[in-house]
């Protein structure tokens, strides 16, 4: 299949190489050109977004956050009022656009009837996982639109994931479901903080909790995970930036403001991001939320010692 790719971070960068060792006939693009090089020569690089999606049967796009979507799908404002080059402007009629970035419900109801109204399609499919799972073929994808949208998006994001789960055919959905998840699991590192702060300042030592949690706890693969690097303080290289599950949360509760569903957990998420990010955090692992839980209870930073 013919696919234009957007976005080559540190998950799309991966997510791409995969697509074209998977057979598919892979066109990218990216703001830094130069991020294309560690694809070594297997895909084509496109010089603009409209020379990406011109002949490709499916785009997608893994960016950052809403503002580098709608950029790259409705266009930005340009001087003189003229708008740049974008996806609704140059995806053929009946193209398909798979939107694997987390996004806001809100911005996936607009990508959804532009690209509607033009002739294409939108797909919204985030995903679970951090960039090692994405290099793996392990990401775990939620999916939600047009079912016959749906079925021609399927060969690319099986080429890129362990399990594809769709849940709906308005594109939002899969955005709520997404959020929903990440709200889990930013509360899921609040709660370590707090536990490995009151271990610690009653006398046990933290590398010694880790284990007892992994064995003595269902489900606990990913508390296991993150709280061996709550436990050594270790946050960095990061896999998910602290800064941007700041972005989530905040996107958690435009959301559920929306939906007039009140969520003070989250309210006091954002809060923690907010404190974990001016302390110097935003750059780290979002797993370093858990250190602000030992810095209130006057214990060290594991990560200085």
């Amino acid at each position: 299949m013919t696919v234009a790719f957007i976005g080559l971070g540190a998950m799309g960068l991966p997510m791409a190489r995969n697509l074209a060792h998977a057979g598919h006939d892979v066109t990218v693009f990216n703001r830094t050109a130069s991020r294309a090089e560690a694809l070594a020569g297997g895909v084509t690089v496109a010089e603009s977004i409209a020379e990406a999606a011109a002949e490709a049967a499916v785009v997608v796009t893994m960016l950052s956050d809403d503002a580098a979507v709608e950029c790259v799908a409705l266009g930005a404002p340009a001087e003189g009022g003229q708008v740049t080059d974008h996806l609704v402007a140059s995806l053929g009629s009946g193209a398909v656009h798979i939107s694997m970035s987390t996004i806001s419900p809100a911005l996936a109801h607009r990508l959804a009837y532009a690209h509607d109204a033009a002739g294409q399609s939108f797909v919204s499919a985030p995903v679970f996982g951090r960039p090692d799972a994405a290099e793996a073929r392990r990401l775990t994808v939620v999916a939600a639109g047009p079912p016959e949208a749906i079925e021609k998006a399927r060969p690319v994001l099986e080429a890129l994931s362990a399990g594809i789960h769709v849940v709906g055919q308005q594109p939002w959905l899969a955005n709520v479901v997404k959020l929903a998840g990440n709200f889990m699991l930013a509360s899921m590192l609040e709660a370590l903080g707090e536990a490995f702060a009151f271990a610690r300042k009653s006398g046990v030592e933290a590398e010694a909790l880790v284990p007892v949690i992994v064995k003595g706890l269902p489900g606990s693969a990913i508390i296991g995970a993150y709280g061996e690097a709550v436990a050594r303080g270790r946050f960095e290289p990061a896999g998910f930036k602290l800064q941007l599950g700041l972005k989530d949360i905040r996107l958690v509760l435009e959301a559920a403001d929306a939906a007039a569903v009140p969520m003070p957990l989250a309210s006091l998420l954002r809060d923690h991001f907010i404190e974990a990010s001016v302390r110097g955090d935003g750059d780290r692992d979002w797993s370093a939320l858990a250190s602000l839980a030992a810095q209130r209870a006057g214990l060290p930073d594991k990560s200085d010692l």
